[in-house]
């Protein structure tokens, strides 16, 4: 769906590390009024495959062959016979029996587990097996056989779909999201789901990333109670980060991808709005949200771009790109002034000049986002209750803000421990013709579209670096895509990642900057507490 590029008078805000967007959150990440789940418990989430998920063995060399290896390795050690992808989907459900819930290094990442992953494995053997039998090329560059965690607030015909929302514990019987029968019909194994930030952060306002009442609070795996885990996609960068699947979908309305992918140093991508489907998804506002790949590195993520849809192509299934030669050399990005005082970024900047990119320094000011709360607001008040109606489990028709609300009043302590003061916000919006708001929608994309061509025609710019979601509202409104790619640990060990942002429909470009990036510096490592 391509978004028109519509140019009306900008304005700026000078701010110093953070984007224009609504800060939503108040509350310190580790004011914690909730660790573990009211709702869930480590049998529970494993149903009819508990039994062979405790009771298996992996051998002695399979932890070699999968933990931090990219699609292509792990693809070529199946085919080779060393294991096969039941072996390997085994190997992830066990590493989310042991570290995921009720123990010391708990990280209440995973909300649900799908019983038919194990058929799907199964399934993906027997296709290998005729492949090798009938003499076929086998492509080490697809997403076929490999388990991914989706984000609960994705639709699945096997598992509820809760938005981390107990009031949604019922959501069961939906169909499965228009990415997820992509992602399906590329055979890939829908290992489960992962926990977010309640109603993907727009919910509470005074609750810290990471929490849902489904899920519990979700700890990040470099520092369980010291370092947040971004959000609202928390649960998929949590378990990319701790090996819990080959990798994660996420979900972005503006940083919810971006944040959680740096804060758990893996790669995020947030594509152009409209690249890949929103139907199926519960929505903030269908006019800003995506989703996109979350993964252990650039190579796994254009490969599970591919297989969401993607329109443009990085990958194909037999590894035809130009990641081994990508170069930065002559790229043109503007940095932030003000950034430079982040050391990780002044040395990421270092690194990039030295691999030839032309760096251009442009000041902290940037677009004024008036009215982004106003959007969010006004989109969801219509955008839920539209999922309520067509997407939901029919028990929900007729449902809205309020009454889910209403519903959350009967047991507050349970169902919403911080309260819900942005789904109250959503209820004091006031009232807005459809016309009107459309207005609304074009100027600020207008505002932020102009900032960012202007700076590009004026410096014959390529793209933008930035740090983290620093800048995710700004590319957001614009729809801008961006990929974060690890950049480092700070002194106390919490991650950042260097976030690369691409003109509109440009997507393409951000594969080959993050992976220059990436062969050049290889910042990620395993966090500590999880290699065994």
């Amino acid at each position: 769906m391509k978004k028109l590029l519509l140019f009306l008078p900008l304005l700026f805000l000078a701010c110093k590390s953070s984007d224009t967007s609504v800060q939503l959150a108040t509350t310190d990440f580790r004011e914690f009024k909730v660790l573990d789940s009211n709702y869930l418990d480590k049998d529970q989430i494993f149903g009819d495959l508990l039994d062979e998920v405790v009771s298996f063995r992996e051998s002695d060399n399979l932890k070699g062959l999968i933990l931090e290896k990219s699609i292509p390795e792990i693809k070529e050690a199946i085919a080779s016979g060393q294991f096969s992808y039941r072996d390997l989907t085994l190997f992830y459900l066990k590493r989310i029996y042991t570290y995921d819930r009720e123990n010391p290094k708990s990280l209440n990442a995973v909300i649900a587990i799908n019983p038919n992953a194990l058929k799907q494995a199964d399934a993906a053997d027997q296709d290998l097996a005729y492949a090798k039998k009938n003499g076929e090329e086998l492509a080490y560059y697809s997403i076929k056989g490999m388990p991914i965690l989706l984000k609960d607030n994705i639709n699945t015909k096997d598992m509820p779909t809760t938005a981390g929302a107990a009031v949604l514990i019922n959501n069961t019987t939906a169909q499965n999201a228009q990415i997820v029968n992509k992602l399906r019909q590329e055979g890939a194994v829908i290992l489960g789901k992962t926990n977010l930030s309640e109603w993907a952060y727009f919910f509470c306002g005074d609750c810290p990333s990471g929490y849902s009442a489904v899920g519990g609070q979700t700890l990040n795996p470099y520092g369980r109670r010291t370092i947040d885990t971004g959000g609202s996609s928390s649960g998929s960068g949590v378990s990319v980060a701790a090996n819990f699947a080959v990798a994660a979908i996420g979900s972005e309305t503006s940083g919810s991808i971006l944040s959680p992918s740096s804060q758990n140093s893996v790669v995020g991508y947030k594509p152009t709005t409209g690249t890949f489907s929103g139907v199926g998804i519960v929505p903030i506002s269908s006019y800003l949200d995506t989703a996109g790949p979350m993964t252990k590195n650039v190579m796994d993520n254009a490969i599970l771009a591919q297989a969401l849809g993607a329109p443009y192509e990085v990958i194909d299934e037999y590894g035809s790109n130009n990641f081994e030669t990508a170069s930065l050399k002559g790229v043109r990005f503007a940095v932030w002034t003000s950034f430079k005082e982040n050391p990780l970024y002044a040395k990421a900047l270092l690194d990039l000049e030295e691999s030839g990119a032309v760096l251009i320094e442009i000041d902290n000011t940037r677009p004024q986002l008036n009215g982004f709360l106003k959007l969010l607001n006004a989109d969801m008040k219509k955008d839920l209750p539209a999922y309520f109606e067509s997407q939901a489990n029919a028990t929900y028709r007729g449902w809205d803000v309020a009454k889910v609300m209403e519903w959350n009043r009967k047991d507050s302590l349970k169902a919403m421990p911080y309260g819900q003061r942005l789904f109250q916000g959503i209820m004091d919006e006031p009232a807005v013709s459809d016309a009107d708001f459309w207005r609304f929608k074009e100027a600020m994309t207008a505002t932020a579209q102009e900032y960012f061509y202007n700076l590009i025609k004026e410096h014959d710019l390529n793209g933008f670096v930035s740090i983290n979601n620093y800048t995710a509202g700004a590319a957001a409104a614009a729809f801008f895509p961006a990929m974060t790619v690890p950049m480092g640990y700070d002194d106390k060990g919490q991650p950042y990642g260097l976030t690369f942002i691409a003109p509109n429909e440009e997507d393409h470009l951000l594969f080959n900057w993050a992976a220059a990036y990436e062969k050049m510096t290889k910042h990620r490592v395993l966090p500590q507490n999880y290699k065994n």
